[in-house]
């Protein structure tokens, strides 16, 4: 007995020194988006058609990523139920008005450097605008509710109520026109296909905010704190660093991010109207559910899938494009009730 003692100690000793196994990658939802639009090649039909469809999918669907983002970042981070998100997204649109209408003579310009130079004017005031508003609702509004999300929907919506005639005392009751820049008009044809110029600018946005986002919460020690925070806030707090500030920050951050998304989302409609951050909300919440609550990467993935579907649909079947957000959803949350990438707090 006493002869088999040392060898179990050292098969102990050894085991404990050898280096745990990574947990194997889950890239099954990498992979919906790609077989999407193969599928959808031999339905369509048409090589051009579907490159058309494809390239406008993705531009739509980069501009809900950028609108939902900063909410699944919030909730994720905070628990907090913001129902009020869409103002962020209309204030934003008609804060970038204060540029874009004085500036419309630089705007008619048939240059491409000067167009983006003055819209990227127009979403750095429209982003400065609705993250002031955002550390404000945090504090005036949300801050008092933490923890309670059935007074968070209340608050909330009321909140985007009194956004939404706010809009209509600063910037009148009448729907504004946003007409596009001059050299982001038209299309580019390669071959018989036409890819719209500002939809390729929008998928260029999107690509850069969600590897901006992705580096920011993988690479930076910020990241780091708030992806801690979504782990164990109460850690975070006892470890000396101040995890409201770091709440207040990433609200703040949330807005901004609504407030470029709706001036992106305004010129791609060509008007403004104050509903229009109420009548997102619906796209926004089925994206952040297809993705999974909290998760960017998930949210990414869901609105690239909800805007593809839409087209496709759209093309194929007019009548069944009206309900494709909610049978995705449905087709999603069968086969993964959590969403693609949850990463909530149980």
């Amino acid at each position: 007995m006493s002869a088999t003692l040392p060898l179990a100690g050292k098969d102990t000793s050894q085991q404990s020194d050898a280096p745990l196994p990574k947990a194997p990658r889950d890239i099954a939802p990498l992979l919906l988006v790609p077989a999407l639009m193969l599928a959808m090649l031999p339905l369509v039909g048409s090589f051009p058609t579907w490159v058309t469809l494809t390239v406008a999918g993705l531009a739509m669907g980069m501009m809900i990523f950028i609108m939902a983002s900063g909410l699944t970042l919030v909730f994720g981070l905070m628990s907090v139920l913001n129902f009020g998100h869409g103002a962020f997204v209309s204030v934003g649109a008609f804060s970038a008005t204060m540029v874009l209408l004085p500036m419309q003579g630089w705007l008619e310009m048939d240059s491409l450097l000067v167009n983006l130079g003055v819209l990227a004017l127009a979403i750095t005031v429209a982003m400065l605008v609705t993250a002031l508003m955002g550390w404000a609702f945090e504090r005036i509004i949300i801050m008092p509710v933490y923890g309670q999300h059935l007074k968070q929907i209340l608050i909330t919506m009321g909140g985007m109520i009194v956004a939404e005639q706010l809009i209509h005392v600063i910037w009148g009751a009448e729907t504004i026109a946003l007409p596009l820049p001059t050299a982001l008009r038209g299309a580019i044809f390669l071959g018989d296909a036409a890819i719209e110029k500002y939809r390729l600018v929008a998928v260029v946005v999107g690509l850069v905010v969600f590897v901006g986002m992705f580096l920011t919460l993988n690479r930076t020690k910020i990241g780091l704190l708030i992806r801690a925070g979504v782990e164990n806030g109460e850690m975070v707090e006892a470890l000396g660093y101040r995890i409201k500030r770091l709440f207040v920050t990433v609200f703040a951050a949330g807005s901004a991010l609504a407030g470029m998304g709706g001036v992106l989302w305004g010129l791609y409609k060509e008007t403004l109207t104050a509903a229009m951050g109420g009548e997102i909300m619906v796209m926004i919440f089925i994206v952040i559910i297809i993705g999974g609550l909290g998760s960017v990467g998930g949210c990414f993935i869901g609105a690239l899938l909800m805007a593809l579907v839409a087209n496709y649909a759209g093309f194929l079947a007019p009548k069944v494009a009206l309900v494709s957000n909610i049978i995705l959803m449905i087709a999603i949350l069968l086969w993964r009730p959590a969403g693609l990438y949850s990463k909530t707090r149980t």
